[in-house]
């Protein structure tokens, strides 16, 4: 909703199902669109593009079948299904063809679709490694993906897990208002595809902490990503180095208004924020994008993340869970949705 009070020009809400009256008229005087208690309800009323699923995850897969068989195009959050078997089952069910995505939106988070589009490029050579301190389970394992360029391989899963004090920080409430010592898991796993190598690292206080920070390191036989430094060869002679830096409107004196404008290597633009000058979180911006290319694929756009790629992305962040809690060496095997 605030990406739409952002952004009217590109994007309306028609409507939103919530269940409980009461909570439902507190939607209607904050945001100013109608809400219903049922989907039947908002079809009645409406006539949506898409619709966007927001629900608790063992709910979702029949919301999807249900809005599949009606026709209307589905935008669902992650993950798509709770477990292994539903994932399967909800696939097998509604079939490839089904107007599905998810949105996993990490990937399109600037300084990641960055880092992205940078080892799609070619300049580091072929990618053989990605290291992924970023987001847990399925979102850093999504990101590892893309950075690796794999689709359905199986990997060779080898987990831990490691517990340690932490003042604890922020918060989906806020600052914290007391010091306090928490406990605080990460979970670290090495995923073999063949020649690829990802490794997974992440506790959860990264999301808020202030002490804590996400890291990236993305190699290539030419080349080096290393959170925010690029390193490659021009020639087997020539070191070229820089960094990704990020251009805001509004700082430093700046009148322009106050947005983000997007992420320079050296003299390229290697990201565009495509909603400027909408006033937005780099996760809003995300989300965002998520929204347009759904816009784009119901009107016949390429698929931008599939059920089946969010399936695999759940399917492999569960299996580092097991190796981590287990101790033992996982194999993964391919599952329904797998294609070459």
């Amino acid at each position: 909703m605030r990406i739409v009070q952002a952004l009217p020009d590109r994007f309306e809400v028609c409507g939103v199902v919530v269940r409980n009256e009461e909570k439902g008229r507190a939607f209607e005087e904050q945001w100013r669109v109608p809400t219903f208690r049922t989907t039947e309800d908002l079809l009645k009323a409406a006539s949506p593009s898409y619709v966007v699923l927001s629900v608790p995850m063992a709910q979702t897969p029949a919301l999807i079948k249900q809005f599949v068989h009606e026709g209307i195009p589905v935008l669902t959050e992650t993950p798509p299904a709770a477990d292994l078997e539903q994932l399967n089952q909800l696939y097998q069910d509604i079939g490839p063809a089904a107007k599905v995505q998810v949105a996993e939106q990490y990937a399109f988070q600037p300084l990641h679709a960055a880092r992205i589009a940078i080892a799609q490029s070619g300049m580091l050579g072929t990618v053989s490694q990605a290291q992924v301190s970023v987001a847990h389970d399925y979102h850093g394992i999504s990101i590892m993906r893309s950075l690796l360029g794999i689709r359905f391989e199986d990997a060779r899963i080898r987990g831990y897990s490691f517990a340690s004090p932490i003042v604890s920080g922020p918060n989906r409430e806020g600052a914290p208002v007391e010091e306090k010592t928490s406990i605080s898991k990460q979970v670290i796993a090495h995923l073999e595809f063949g020649d690829k190598l990802g490794v997974f690292d992440f506790t959860r206080d990264q999301y808020f902490s202030w002490i804590r920070s996400e890291r990236v390191l993305v190699r290539g036989d030419k080349g080096e990503i290393s959170n925010k430094r690029v390193a490659y060869l021009q020639d087997f002679q020539t070191p070229i180095e820089m960094e990704l830096r990020r251009l805001n409107a509004g700082e430093y004196g700046n009148l322009e208004g106050y947005y983000h404008k997007g992420i320079l290597a050296g003299d390229k633009w290697v990201y565009r924020n495509p909603f400027q000058p909408g006033r937005l979180t780099d996760d809003e911006i995300a989300i965002a994008t998520c929204l347009q290319k759904m816009g784009e694929y119901v009107q016949g756009g390429p698929s931008f993340y599939s059920l089946a790629e969010a399936a695999q992305d759940h399917y492999l962040g569960m299996m580092v869970t097991l190796a981590a809690d287990s101790g033992e060496t996982i194999q993964t095997s391919k599952q329904s949705w797998a294609s070459v």
